[in-house]
């Protein structure tokens, strides 16, 4: 008797934990499956540890990286249609589904690393948010995730210091009008083309050079195929982490705490990760004895922002609404209030 109502007892736990299902969360992105060499991984990797330590296993997490559900693009539609939960979107990626990720292309706007942190953590990070939520309705954004930093120019052609040594070299962009406008602008011949066929083209001879962040740069090898390198930082643009909106409401409160908690550690992880191979031999230090590197001064500096963001206005103005508009004035004053600040340094 004794043994068979203690069984009974443990069916009815088992039972009791069956309706405590828990959740499968699934994280795709299309970067290589290493964390220590990749701050999109990194970020991933980071954002499942804490969800399923914290969760005691209410949630679980499962990463697919490298693409192996499909391209970035595709994981974006995904996680709208529910078939995963959670992607890191690129730029590009959501472009097709959210024409006001335009708007990041403001060219020349930060001066440092640091000032884009403020900026997307702060109230123009929570403009974006609520647009992209309120167009796409089907996502919740939790942060931007860094790709590596703010964008270098390499080429294969000469050495660039100036607006004038820019005219001439085909520099690939990725396929967003913007990054056409502003590479055409400077004088440059815009040549849109997939990443995955950015080595050969290089190689080639198709294209001179293209522009990236410096650990996307040395992770792709692209340094074994270009000759110089121009430390322009004229771009800025981080991953967008989204996840299902229906999932992410079919969470409790602690739950959603535990997501949260681990998408701002997931955002630390890849901005942590890229500026440490910045400073590694991966970065500069090695690249220097690779590619002739090169610095712009504060006048060629504000010479190519000048031009730059004339052509970026004019594109914004005459394909997007005024809802762009006004993402674009909050990026520029926000951006102008991070670049003027100082670690550290109190407010007068």
């Amino acid at each position: 008797m004794k043994t068979a109502l203690l069984a009974a007892a443990a069916l009815i736990a088992l039972s009791g934990q069956s309706f405590a299902q828990e959740k499968v969360l699934r994280f795709a992105h299309d970067s290589k499956a290493d964390i220590y060499d990749n701050p999109n991984h990194a970020c991933a990797v980071v954002f499942a540890n804490i969800v399923n330590t914290d969760s005691n296993g209410e949630i679980a997490v499962e990463l697919y990286p490298g693409g192996q559900i499909g391209t970035i693009t595709e994981a974006v539609q995904m996680v709208r249609d529910g078939v995963v939960e959670m992607t890191n979107a690129s730029t590009g990626s959501l472009a097709p589904y959210y024409q006001n990720i335009d708007v990041l292309n403001l060219p020349f706007a930060f001066a440092d690393n640091g000032a884009t942190n403020e900026v997307f953590d702060g109230k123009f990070g929570q403009a974006l948010k609520a647009d992209m939520e309120e167009k796409l309705g089907d996502v919740v954004v939790l942060g931007y995730p860094d790709t590596g930093g703010l964008f270098a120019i390499t080429n294969s052609k000469k050495e660039i210091a100036t607006l004038e040594d820019m005219k001439g070299v085909r520099l690939r962009t990725m396929t967003l009008p913007s990054h056409q406008a502003i590479m055409n602008a400077l004088g440059m011949e815009a040549y849109p083309l997939a990443f995955s066929e950015v080595y050969s083209g290089l190689q080639t001879g198709v294209i001179d050079g293209q522009m990236n962040p410096i650990p996307i740069i040395v992770t792709a090898n692209l340094n074994e195929v270009q000759k110089f390198m121009t430390l322009t930082n004229h771009l800025y643009s981080p991953f967008t982490l989204i996840m299902n909106k229906a999932f992410y409401e079919d969470l409790t409160e602690p739950q959603k705490d535990i997501i949260h908690h681990a998408a701002q550690s997931c955002v630390d992880a890849s901005r942590g990760l890229s500026r440490l191979i910045e400073a590694s031999d991966r970065g500069i230090s090695g690249l220097k004895d690779e590619l002739t590197i090169t610095a712009l001064s504060p006048e060629d500096r504000n010479e190519m922002r000048t031009v730059t963001g004339a052509a970026f206005d004019k594109h914004i103005q005459g394909s997007l609404g005024p809802d762009a508009v006004e993402l674009v004035e909050i990026l520029k004053a926000e951006a102008d209030k991070a670049n003027a600040s100082r670690f550290m340094v109190a407010p007068e």
